[in-house]
């Protein structure tokens, strides 16, 4: 799973609000011909992130390549059940991504278009937020 080698402090804010509006970087495609786009603004885990990834590969059969565009960065806290209030925040439990509209979440290349769109589509039913399959424009 995805996570952060160091992190500069243990316990952050997780800056929810972060996740309204439209993002205005990682939209386009960088790497691939196909990506999985964000419709709608959210929070992904690095299970969600994780199990999306291996819904694709599983369908493409380990073939073409595949371009994570997020990262988890932030560590997300609990505290444990029937704790009473105060004595302060408690230990980080996993790790997280606020993400906008619009943003990239994979892309991939190297395999047929049905291919790649099944691939991406099963990908969006692992994730929390609404998704849609975008294609490289090709110039004639």
């Amino acid at each position: 799973m995805l996570e952060p080698k160091k992190i500069h402090r243990r316990r952050q804010h997780r800056r929810r609000s972060a996740c309204k509006g439209t993002a205005g970087r990682g939209t386009r495609l960088a790497f691939g011909s196909y990506g999985l786009k964000a419709m709608t603004g959210g929070e992904l885990t690095a299970r969600q992130i994780e199990a999306a990834r291996k819904a694709i590969t599983h369908t493409v059969q380990r073939g073409g390549k595949i371009w994570i565009r997020v990262f988890p960065h932030t560590p997300v806290t609990k505290k444990a059940a029937e704790v009473p209030m105060g004595q302060g925040k408690g230990a980080p439990e996993y790790f997280a991504i606020s993400l906008q509209r619009g943003t990239v979440v994979f892309e991939m290349d190297g395999v047929p278009e049905h291919v790649a769109r099944e691939a991406l589509r099963r990908a969006g039913h692992k994730l929390p937020l609404k998704t849609r399959v975008i294609v490289r424009s090709r110039l004639p």
